[in-house]
């Protein structure tokens, strides 16, 4: 039975660990001090997350042990530095004994994990890549999901710019997000990239009839100012092209499109006057009234004043907790290309928690638009639409604002999606390390249950920071896929040898994660096999979805923290036939955001939403993809539009894009 050095763990991944296995027994094993000189060493402290996460798995037990381990890891390694380690390995000064204790529990269960594909003494080349402690299907499904990167093939040239000069700003770890999206209406998406420092400058590039990305800023007259964070999609004056709403440090802006890709600063003019600091937004229509209104996730209040420090004293970047939490707004469109600031009058001001992710969707089934937000080290909202202009937060009483624990986590980006094919949208939240992402599963319409053990979506994420994130059916076999994209916010000990990320942020560089759906709701970790996208370690924060090549699948774009941003196009086999719908209002004159899309063929049903805004500080094209397995043929789509009244479409084909034009179908 071998022992593995860290980097050689992530290769080899871990083998199942006996049922009969206890922690408890195993602590009354290893009382009389056995492994201390291990547990001085980083292999021995650096299982600790992955190690202890498995047992959790196999037998069983609470989540909270493995969040224990995560604590105890995150303390080992802000108070020790490579520097302080002996030739032998060891540190010159140990572990607490209370922390020891909990050690040798650890290096006990290292003890009895046989290391699946490592035979005594072989030394593996190192793959910055997740253990696939929680997913015991990843081989039936390791070729499922595969991604090749062609950021530089197509002409794509971006670094992001957080403006660091070693003062630890808070606002350096956070952004940056993007957009994929259509901005000049030639059926070819198009891409927005976030900056930081703004003298560095946002980037708006237009997709060519040959695939090639130009930038196009200068002639758009895009001169984005303030501190960038992410951005959000949606035609708020109805002439059928996307306006760009910006969220800042400091002052929010909003961009008219001028119709040609062109856009025109209407912030003052608009009403917006949101000065807090903003990550995400999205945009919806919240009265019915046709015209699209806007919700804005604030995070907190003064990050300037904020200096943190690490156990050993190092500066390091603050969290949430430092700081009072923004009130979040909430603007309402009068359809004559001005916004009121509703925030207080509606009741979302109300409470006040720090926000970063934020999706819009009829959650309760009522056929009006709900808000739900991600809450950084806090518990989450869910806005209930009441119908008046009024909302009631309800996350506690749905399921949905605590994990299964009753904690709260750090939420940072957000998918929504039915993942197990019953016909309810699922929520997934991304999380800190030492958490969980967390899968809410839809019980009811507008009651949730936190699925994320019984999904295969737990212990994988625990050691990393998860940001952008999507569901999506990347190998059109009926099932949604997911992809989560990682980086720290605290200093770590290097996870990859090859991390592509400058001297600084290497510390907080991780791999990304992929996961296959078999079907049920039951994902397999297939990091290992997807290409690219999982291949190395980097801060990713921003994700957004979309077919850049007009092929039928979804390719993905990606920000990182201080790197570049990274294009990859969708090289997955394909198990079936798809369907991309447009959702058109000829009467608004745009897209019908919060429209639900429900396709039935070969005897399955697969529903969608109409959104822009969702993931982590990023926006996306308004269509619905839809992967339909093997099938002969749709027998039926049927369009909920935002007012509640629903249209069938016959007719369609699969394998194209289609526009489902309001009034063009049969009342249902």
């Amino acid at each position: 039975m071998a022992l593995v050095e860290p980097d050689q763990r992530l290769a080899c991944g871990l083998g199942p660990i006996g049922t009969g296995v206890h922690l408890d027994a195993l602590a009354m094993g290893i009382r009389g001090g056995l492994f201390n000189r291990f547990l001085d060493t980083r292999p021995g402290i650096d299982v600790i997350t992955a190690v202890v996460g498995h047992a959790v798995v196999a037998t069983g037990e609470n989540r909270k042990t493995a969040h224990q381990a995560a604590d105890l890891y995150r303390t080992w390694e802000a108070t020790h530095d490579e520097s302080s380690l002996h030739p032998s390995g060891h540190h010159a000064d140990t572990m607490p004994p209370n922390h020891m204790r909990h050690a040798r529990l650890t290096s006990l269960l290292l003890l009895v994990v046989p290391v699946a594909g490592c035979a005594e003494g072989e030394v593996p080349a190192p793959l910055p890549v997740a253990p696939t402690v929680a997913s015991p299907d990843t081989a039936a499904t390791a070729a499922s999901l595969r991604f090749v990167e062609i950021t530089d093939a197509v002409g794509l040239r971006f670094t992001h710019d957080p403006g660091f000069e070693g003062e630890y700003r808070f606002q350096e770890i956070m952004g940056p997000g993007c957009a994929l999206a259509d901005f000049n209406g030639d059926g070819r998406l198009d891409i927005y990239l976030v900056n930081g420092q703004r003298p560095a400058g946002d980037r708006l590039y237009l997709q060519t009839p040959d695939g090639v990305f130009t930038d196009r800023t200068g002639q758009s007259g895009l001169t984005a100012t303030g501190y960038g964070m992410g951005c959000v999609v949606g035609d708020y004056d109805n002439d059928g092209d996307l306006d760009l709403y910006l969220t800042n440090l400091e002052g929010d802006r909003l961009w008219r499109n001028n119709g040609d890709a062109t856009f025109t600063d209407v912030t003052e003019s608009a009403g917006i006057d949101n000065r807090m600091w903003s990550v995400s937004a999205s945009f919806f229509d919240f009265d019915r009234d046709g015209w699209l209104d806007l919700y804005v996730a604030n995070y907190v209040l003064d990050p300037a004043s904020a200096r943190c420090f690490d156990l050993a004293g190092r500066p390091d970047y603050c969290g949430p907790d430092r700081m009072p939490p923004a009130p979040d707004k909430l603007y309402r469109n009068l359809g004559d290309g001005r916004f009121l600031d509703v925030s207080a009058i509606s009741g979302i001001a109300n409470v006040a928690e720090p926000g970063l992710g934020v999706l819009c969707a009829d959650l309760d089934g009522d056929g009006w638009q709900d808000v739900y937000v991600a809450n950084d080290m806090a518990r989450n909202f869910l806005w209930i639409n009441n119908r008046d202009g009024t909302f009631t937060e309800s996350a506690a009483l749905a399921g949905c604002a605590f994990n299964r624990d009753g904690a709260a986590e750090a939420g940072m980006g957000i998918a929504l999606g039915d993942v197990d094919r019953d016909g309810l949208g699922d929520l997934f939240i991304t999380h800190l390390r030492g958490e969980t992402n967390t899968l809410y599963r839809t019980q009811s319409p507008g009651v949730f249950e936190d699925a994320t053990d019984a999904s295969g979506l737990g212990m994988s994420s625990t050691p990393f920071t998860g940001f952008g994130t999507v569901l999506a059916d990347f190998d059109h076999d009926g099932a949604l896929d997911l992809i989560v994209v990682n980086g720290a916010v605290k200093r770590r000990a290097l996870i990859a040898p090859n991390t592509t990320s400058e001297d600084h942020w290497r510390r907080y560089a991780e791999p990304n994660l992929a996961y296959h759906n078999d079907g049920s709701g039951r994902f397999g970790n297939v990091s290992a096999a997807a290409g690219a996208i999982c291949q190395r370690a980097e801060v990713s924060r921003g994700l957004a979805v979309g077919d850049i090549d007009n092929d039928g699948d979804l390719d993905l774009l990606t920000t990182q923290l201080g790197g570049p941003a990274r294009l990859y196009r969708n090289e997955t086999q394909r198990r079936g036939r798809w369907l991309i719908v447009r959702a058109i209002d000829p009467e608004l004159g745009r897209d019908a955001l919060g429209a639900v899309v429900t396709v039935t063929a070969g005897g399955n049903t697969h529903e969608r939403v109409i959104q822009t805004g969702s993931s982590y500080a990023s926006g996306r094209e308004p269509a619905a993809h839809f992967g339909l397995g093997e099938v002969e043929g749709v027998q039926s789509v049927v369009v909920r539009w935002p007012d509640g009244m629903s249209e069938r479409f016959s007719g369609v084909r699969f394998d194209t894009v289609i526009e489902l034009r309001r009034g063009d179908g049969t009342c249902d």
